[in-house]
């Protein structure tokens, strides 16, 4: 599953918004997670975890001009990658219209 979405300012800015959003994410969802990994290598965030039994991995690319999210949604989520992908790019919009 791929989202990309524009920023609307600095790589910086962006990367900032990316780690506060994923430290409120943690803060509120921790508890249904397990094994979670996250590491930034220049502007590229790895993840990898599981959620309720479901293994989930990916990436978010942050470009001058775009965020991009690239995960792979585990078999038993298939059946709902559009409702899925239709909520983060809602979450992702409107984090970076405030941007």
């Amino acid at each position: 599953m791929q989202i990309a979405v524009p920023h609307h300012t600095t790589r910086a800015k962006a990367r900032g918004l990316v780690e506060q959003k994923l430290g409120g994410l943690l803060a509120q969802f921790g508890q249904h997670a397990q094994d979670m990994e996250h590491e930034w290598t220049g502007d590229t965030l790895r993840f990898r975890g599981k959620a309720k039994g479901m293994k989930i991995d990916g990436s978010v690319d942050i470009t001058d001009t775009e965020v991009i999210l690239d995960a792979k949604l585990p078999f038993m989520a298939l059946p709902f990658e559009g409702r899925i992908k239709e909520t983060v790019h809602k979450e992702l919009g409107a984090m970076f219209r405030k941007a």
